[in-house]
């Protein structure tokens, strides 16, 4: 049975390819492959389900392909299949093959139509990869490609403002969460010293061993799981980026933000339980975090006047108790619990634009008044306040912006200095000089060589944060990103004595890639455009989609997504980072976190957005 958990990977995938290569007036061959594909997979999984139901259900778990192997790491893909696996699988493969049966009809004649289908399909395999997968470096690939198709569906009707704007608000927390999941896997594999998989998390007295030997890393680990099912799952406090994702096509709406994707914060808590299932102090933050969720987000949903932020809120509140559940050790309850709200919700959000419009009816012609009473008045202010602070969903986005966002670019305008053309001489100047210290490390003396490297991840960090803030060039900024990942190279490099030479040039091959292919985009487009500045969206999208095609597939590829040497590279680099770097690591993460950022607010700003000609339509702010 083992061998035949590949196909459930493959079958979404194969159906993405292929929908790729029909043309977009096809709507009815488009939608037929996306539902065949669906279709296919769901009853294909239904019997196997069934199958392995009538063997007393065994825990299935292969190793399917190793990517990199030395003596100190190796990096495969593994798939394993349990309990946990089957309700997520059949839940998700149900939902997703209604929902697009129904995009079907919603979206005919739809611009978008084609887009839509393809980003569906390749949803649909990020999330069976996360589903299947038996390792965390699996989990990862899966999890960086659902950040993604976030991403575009949210950025979905992209001649409109806020949806862009929206958009990068959602894949910048998303790439939080993300470095949050990086760190854990670099801790990881310095506390079991090998790629653990999750058939070995399950042997109890392995993994108590482990955590009584490294307490306060076992700790770390389990709070960087923490945060990231957090964000993942739009929970307190950063619950303020769920409605703004609703920006996207309802039916997207309804698979990604109401059923199956913001539950993968719980499914990453189920997961790794048996990491933390001794551990009183994290049972007790995990519970908090539900806690506070459930009761702000209903209380949040009760004042929303949008239907789609009120299921979005009542969704949030609902994965709070389920983080409750998972903590209390609850979880075939949890599983109910979570298949029954994702087929509520995607039902709510799929019927929501006929209800409004029968309420918007009944209102019309069977209006009635609130009757204010005259009760308590100390009840009355409490309940007020309760009011004003829903309505302001408690200063969550207003507290994320100002003390998480604009300090950061406030200290990136702040070093204007690099800009300048001597600066760049000097930095280049620096670097060479670096790299010329590496070559010939055993010459010189050791107090240098271990200053060196946190000299060079230092000026990684204030180059990406540099990018981050830039406006007056989008050509600046993408060089000022590049710079930023061979300063990262060097640093490691000069870290670590076995840090090899094979292993940088898997990264800087996938790099040096997306970089010239990013250059050649911005030269064409200066070519057609003149003006390559970042002050605002231009949605150059519309005259040049070939070009923001390859500029989008050099972003993802320079990030490091899955399909790229770099991905390799990354978890190399990480892997070689001593867990007693503290500042090192600090400054690779910062690196990393902000350079998917950087890089996507460069594709969101010349590409997205209204056009700034006149000849074309301009959309209103909102959608």
């Amino acid at each position: 049975m083992e061998q035949l958990l590949q196909f459930f990977i493959l079958i979404p995938f194969v159906g993405y390819v292929v929908s790729l290569f029909i043309d977009r007036k096809q709507e009815k061959m488009i939608s037929g492959i996306a539902i065949t594909t669906m279709a296919i997979h769901f009853v294909a999984l239904l019997v196997f389900v069934g199958y392995w139901l009538i063997h007393n259900s065994p825990v299935l778990n292969i190793k399917h392909l190793t990517f990199y192997k030395e003596d100190n790491i190796e990096i495969f893909i593994n798939f394993y299949f349990d309990k946990l696996t089957a309700v997520f699988a059949l839940v998700g493969g149900g939902i997703t093959f209604l929902v697009a049966v129904f995009s079907r009809f919603y979206l005919h004649r739809d611009s978008g139509f084609k887009r839509f289908f393809n980003t569906l399909l390749l949803f649909y395999f990020a999330y069976t990869l996360v589903i299947f997968s038996g390792n965390f470096e699996t989990l990862f690939v899966g999890w960086e490609f659902l950040g993604i198709t976030s991403f575009l569906l949210i950025v979905f009707y992209r001649d409109r403002y806020l949806p862009v704007k929206n958009g990068l608000k959602t894949i910048s927390l998303y790439r939080v969460g993300d470095i949050c999941l990086i760190l854990s896997l670099w801790m990881s594999h310095h506390l079991w010293h090998e790629n653990i998989t999750f058939y070995k998390l399950n042997d109890a007295q392995l993994v108590l061993s482990h955590i009584e030997e490294h307490n306060y890393f076992a700790i770390f680990i389990i709070v960087m799981f923490v945060i990231a099912a957090t964000i993942k799952s739009a929970q307190f406090p950063f619950s303020s980026w769920l409605p703004r994702a609703m920006e996207g096509p309802t039916t997207s709406s309804a698979i990604f933000y109401g059923s199956l994707s913001v539950h993968l914060g719980v499914f990453l808590l189920l997961r790794t339980y048996p990491y933390w299932e001794t551990m009183l102090s994290m049972k007790v933050l995990v519970v908090a975090i539900g806690l506070i969720t459930a009761i702000t987000a209903s209380l949040i949903a009760r004042v929303q006047s949008s239907v789609k932020t009120q299921i979005a809120y009542g969704s949030m509140a609902q994965i709070g108790i389920m983080f409750i559940e998972v903590a209390m050790g609850w979880h075939v309850l949890a599983l109910v619990h979570f298949a029954g709200n994702a087929f509520l919700r995607t039902y709510q959000l799929l019927v929501s634009p006929s209800v409004l419009g029968y309420l918007i009816h009944d209102q019309f012609f069977s209006y009635m008044p609130k009757q204010f009473g005259t009760g308590n008045s100390f009840i009355r202010k409490v309940s007020n306040s309760f009011y004003l602070w829903s309505i302001k969903e408690w200063n969550m986005d207003v507290v994320q912006f100002r003390y998480l966002w604009m300090p950061i670019k406030w200290f990136g305008r702040k070093l204007s200095f690099i800009n300048t053309k001597v600066m760049f001489a000097l930095l280049t100047v620096i670097y060479f000089g670096g790299l010329l210290c590496f070559i010939f490390e055993d010459k010189i003396t050791k107090s240098i060589d271990n200053n060196l490297h946190l000299l060079f991840g230092f000026i990684g960090m204030l180059l990406v944060i540099k990018a981050f803030a830039v406006r007056k060039s989008a050509l600046v900024a993408w060089t000022l990103i590049i710079a930023s990942q061979f300063y990262v190279i060097l640093a490691i490099a000069f870290l670590n004595d076995k840090y090899e030479y094979v292993e940088i040039l898997i990264y800087i091959s996938g790099l040096l890639v997306s970089a010239i292919v990013g250059f050649i985009c911005l030269f064409k487009l200066k070519k057609a455009e003149k003006n390559l500045d970042l002050n605002d969206f231009y949605g150059h999208i519309y005259e040049h989609p070939g070009i923001g095609f390859l500029f989008l597939l050099s972003c993802l590829g320079f990030v490091g997504l899955p399909f790229t040497p770099s991905f390799i590279g990354i978890d190399l680099m990480f892997s070689h980072i001593h867990k007693d770097e503290y500042l090192l690591i600090i400054f690779s993460s910062v690196s990393f976190l902000f350079i998917e950022i950087a890089a996507l607010r460069v594709y969101s700003r010349l590409f997205l957005g209204p056009h700034k000609k006149a000849y074309h339509p301009i959309a209103y702010r909102s959608s």
